[in-house]
């Protein structure tokens, strides 16, 4: 379990590499090298390393690390990432990876993450004397298989009369639901700044953090769908009111999952939703085609998300220790600190 430790500018030399193991373990299109790229582009501190197992030609894992406090490591997590920068053989354990890697990182760490795993990629593993797991998410998803008819019978009664309601009003009101499906590069500078716009209004928007045309997570996405609209992966979805627009989704694709990376709409419109409108017609849209076998969020399972399915899994951490002293020796410090908080507020006196 040789690994060799590289400066990030060198990720284009092992591109082929990380898309030939990722392909291996599923291909999830957020962990192709196009799109990891455009993070380090985009979303650098300027820490990160690229470790790399195995001599030239015969890679079987890569990952991109960073140490963000004295001792520990962890794999690259910009939030615009749903799962770490990490690829390896579906062989392969992360007991062995994370050990090895932690005695060839410098500055002799103690502890290793890798964060933000999921067991459909890389099944959860066992804790054992020097790795231990952590919950990270419960994350939805639609299995896309036999007709739209039969899986929206499958839906929440509340979500099947809301549609039913939701259109009903459209009609009455005179006011025309259209989704436009984008797929082309030419399309996404309009398709970005729309999302931005609706970001922008509402309370993202308000806490500063949405995304914008012109800031930095703006130009990542737009690079992004740009360039997966270049390889036939990538579709927008953007739902009008008659000429206005009211919701978008940006996607991306491989085999045959898709993923929703961002989602927003107008929050100004009451008594109904754009965005339970537009995904409707898309979803019905994807049935029909075909094409795609699984619909994945990747985000914290929310109400809206149980309106659409029942199915859920566990997105969890791995922490990989450079001995079986340090996990024992950091459960009992939590334990301790647990015990002087308690102690603290009881020893507080009542207003």
């Amino acid at each position: 379990m040789k690994w060799t430790l590289h400066t990030v500018e060198r990720f284009d030399d092992f591109a082929a590499a990380w898309d030939r193991i990722n392909n291996a373990a599923g291909g999830l299109p957020f962990l192709r090298s196009n799109f990891i790229r455009s993070l380090l582009q985009h979303f650098r501190n300027g820490g990160e390393r690229l470790a790399v197992l195995g001599a030239p030609g015969q890679e079987r894992a890569l990952c991109i690390v960073s140490s963000k406090r004295p001792a520990v490591w962890e794999t690259y997590q910009p939030s615009q990432l749903p799962l770490g920068a990490w690829v390896m053989e579906p062989n392969l354990r992360h007991v062995d990876l994370l050990s090895s890697l932690l005695r060839a990182l410098p500055g002799f760490p103690l502890l290793l993450a890798a964060t933000q795993q999921d067991p459909f990629v890389h099944e959860r593993p066992a804790a054992a004397a020097t790795l231990r797991t952590l919950d990270y998410i419960q994350t939805g998803w639609i299995e896309v298989r036999n007709s739209f008819d039969e899986y929206w019978k499958s839906c929440s009664k509340q979500l099947q009369q809301n549609m039913r309601t939701q259109r009903s009003r459209l009609a009455r009101e005179g006011t025309r639901g259209t989704l436009e499906v984008l797929t082309r590069p030419e399309q996404v500078a309009e398709a970005v700044a729309d999302f931005g716009r609706l970001e922008s209004a509402g309370w993202k928007g308000a806490q500063g953090t949405a995304v914008t045309a012109d800031n930095e997570q703006g130009r990542f996405y737009r690079a992004v769908l740009e360039d997966f609209c270049r390889l036939g992966a990538a579709r927008i979805y953007r739902y009008r009111f008659g000429d206005r627009v009211v919701a978008v989704d940006l996607c991306i694709e491989s085999a045959d999952v898709q993923v929703l990376l961002k989602t927003t709409y107008d929050e100004s419109i009451k008594g109904l939703s754009p965005s339970s409108l537009l995904r409707e017609e898309a979803y019905r849209q994807l049935f029909d085609e075909g094409r795609i076998r699984r619909i994945e969020f990747y985000g914290r399972v929310m109400e809206w998300t149980t309106r659409w399915t029942d199915c859920r899994r566990t997105l969890y951490h791995v922490n990989g220790y450079r001995w079986g002293i340090v996990p024992i020796a950091v459960a009992r410090f939590a334990e301790l600190r647990s015990a002087l908080r308690r102690r603290a507020v009881a020893a507080t006196p009542a207003n």
